[in-house]
């Protein structure tokens, strides 16, 4: 894999002089005392009136040499490829979802959210299917709670809904003990804001996370010249420093904890203000703070896949738009990550008209994982003899190519082949992904499920809604 290198050795140290000078002169503000007065404990400057804490630099010295000989691994390029796997409903939680047959994207809701599931049920019955879109028909609170009974009653391999505030966490648990899962929720990202925040309700989450023992880091989504400096020196120390100060935390309140992170970049488009996490500028930016921190102090930090891109509508430049953006990481990481989730806008939407057509293209890239399989049948030499200069047979009509032209070429059931032939020809290649859609969620058949244990699942809901609510 091409992977390049974007700073010379001689411009990690100022960059990390910068690190400690942001940390040590502006700090963080945190909304969770429990954070605080770990980190007090443990030398910094805490201001308890303001919630905001500094790190003295002796402080994050030491911490960076433990970080540095804990961590540190050797880093060079992967040489054998490791495909991505297939596109799948699983923690989308998008906000919006598109109807392709109505031309029409609507806030999520219930309805949409059963019909992703049997969507999910009948397109990867053994991964399960879980939480895609956001319940905006429910209040927020117990929004997870509602997604897990949808997922308990129509999939019979359910995944586990996500808990954005700690206060869902104990409720999903219990729903999970009903149906035999252990600790059935999902974390999630791990996203404060920016710059240099840390509110109360990831906060809270990331204290018992880490109490827990799961690997806990940052996902960063800063956006250069908006929540981060525009220029990429500057972008890359701000940058640095949240994961620095969220690591501190982190194994601040458990010293054994696992350190994680990744790097989703945006920038600012200047004329008309819109955000994107998937232009070459924001593309820059990450790739110069995760090779930064990589150099720096060992840790790898993943830049973000290929399902946040700027498109607004299905189709195949959408697809072709995650894939550029996918294969670009993988030049300058060495790691191919996901073509895409199947998601429009930033994130913000889901559409399964994409997804489906996000899998095609995943199973292209799934080609170069595949094994070369050297064989006598597979030389092909008593074909190759035969055949000759091709000048009265060619191979399209031996036998041989009949018997492996299905393991050996890239066909896709809906993506033509022949490449963009005009607006009418996606057209139909939509409708054509669209009735697919719809044939995939006809074939969905209800699992059995135990209706006592719903039932169950539904007063804990309910016992959750009068208290979470009140």
């Amino acid at each position: 894999m091409f992977q390049r290198s974007l700073l010379s050795d001689s411009d990690i140290q100022p960059l990390a002089d910068g690190v400690f000078s942001v940390l040590e002169k502006v700090g963080v503000l945190c909304q969770n005392n429990e954070i605080l007065k770990a980190l007090d404990l443990k030398g910094a400057r805490v201001d308890y009136v303001q919630g905001t804490c500094k790190f003295p630099r002796r402080m994050q010295e030491e911490f960076f040499e433990k970080i540095r000989n804990r961590e540190s691994k050797d880093h060079r390029v992967v040489q054998k490829f490791h495909p991505p796997p297939l596109p799948q409903l699983e923690t989308q939680v998008a906000q919006f979802i598109y109807d392709y047959r109505k031309n029409e994207r609507r806030s999520g809701n219930k309805r949409d959210f059963i019909d992703l599931v049997k969507l999910g049920e009948s397109l990867h019955p053994e991964l399960g299917v879980g939480h895609s879109l956001l319940l905006t028909d429910v209040p927020a609170i117990i929004e997870p709670l509602e997604a897990a009974l949808i997922l308990a009653e129509y999939s019979r391999k359910p995944l586990p809904a996500f808990a954005w505030n700690v206060r869902q966490i104990d409720y999903l648990v219990e729903m999970g003990n009903v149906l035999g899962f252990k600790n059935w929720f999902s974390w999630g990202a791990i996203c404060f804001a920016h710059p240099l925040r840390w509110d109360r309700d990831t906060a809270d989450k990331f204290v018992r996370r880490v109490k827990s023992g799961y690997p806990t880091g940052l996902t960063a989504m800063p956006v250069a010249g908006v929540t981060a400096p525009v220029t990429v020196a500057g972008f890359i120390v701000v940058a640095s420093a949240e994961f620095f100060a969220t690591w501190i935390a982190a194994r601040t309140l458990n010293e054994n904890v696992d350190l994680e992170g990744s790097m989703w970049a945006g920038t600012i488009d200047m004329r008309t203000g819109s955000t994107s996490y998937s232009a070459p500028d924001a593309m820059l930016y990450s790739f110069a703070t995760s090779e930064f921190i990589r150099r720096w102090c060992g840790k790898e930090v993943p830049v973000g896949g290929g399902e946040y891109c700027d498109a607004k509508l299905p189709g195949l430049y959408a697809a072709l738009e995650k894939a550029y953006k996918a294969m670009t990481i993988a030049a300058f990481t060495g790691h191919h990550p996901p073509v895409g989730q199947g998601m429009l806008e930033g994130g913000k939407t889901i559409c399964p008209v994409q997804l489906l057509l996000e899998r095609e293209l995943g199973v292209g890239v799934q080609i170069y994982g595949r094994q070369i399989d050297i064989t006598p049948d597979t030389i092909a030499l008593d074909t190759i003899l035969d055949i000759g200069f091709g000048l009265g047979k060619n191979y399209l009509q031996a036998r041989h190519t009949l018997h492996h032209y299905r393991n050996s070429l890239w066909i896709p059931e809906l993506i033509d082949r022949s490449g963009w032939n005009g607006f009418e020809n996606e057209r139909k290649i939509l409708e054509k992904t669209q009735e697919r859609v719809e044939d995939l969620v006809a074939a969905y058949e209800k699992p059995e499920v135990d209706s006592d244990k719903l039932a169950r699942m539904r007063e804990i809901a309910n016992r959750a809604r009068r208290e979470l609510l009140r």
